[in-house]
């Protein structure tokens, strides 16, 4: 069988099951399959998956920061929501990229699709951007949620680049 065959039957099967374990414990599939995904275009291989996992994870906390400091600090008063936001984005951003100098978060996309899923978790459902929501230790905080998500999707992930390997293995 060749690999991209493999790959796309192993892919294909899991991600079956992927949306049926995603949808019966209330998970997010597309985070999952963003950490998939990114686990794939960082190599495919374990060092991939490390980075995956620990750059999504770092990418969500930064997104989380922002939204906390966002709701904690008034200025979208004075400067407009949008604006206010836009600053503390593009400040929370800055430091995510510059965090690329610590070898531990040097994939800088991986990050960002962290960072990302987090907003758009908050910003596409309903009441979940409040400060109670996202100091909770339950699985409405987005980050927690998020990270899940995106953990189990990277599991997946390095699943399926085992399995399409097992299926091409010359016996």
């Amino acid at each position: 069988m060749s690999q991209l065959v493999a790959l796309s039957v192993s892919i294909g099967v899991l991600g079956g099951i992927a949306t049926i374990l995603y949808l019966k414990m209330g998970l997010l599939i597309w985070a999952g399959f963003i950490a998939w995904a990114c686990f794939f275009h960082s190599g495919g291989d374990s060092n991939a998956f490390k980075n995956t996992v620990v750059c999504n994870l770092f990418g969500a906390v930064c997104a989380w920061v922002a939204a906390i400091i966002i709701l904690s600090f008034p200025m979208a008063d004075s400067l407009g929501l949008p604006v206010w936001a836009g600053i503390v984005v593009g400040l929370t951003v800055l430091a995510l990229c510059l965090g690329a100098h610590i070898k531990a978060f040097s994939s800088i996309p991986a990050s960002v699709y962290g960072y990302a899923a987090v907003f758009a978790y908050l910003l596409q459902t309903a009441d979940s951007m409040t400060k109670e929501k996202l100091m909770s230790g339950s699985m409405g905080n987005a980050l927690i949620l998020v990270f899940v998500s995106m953990l189990i999707g990277a599991i997946f992930g390095f699943v399926s680049g085992s399995v399409a390997k097992a299926l091409t293995a010359k016996t």
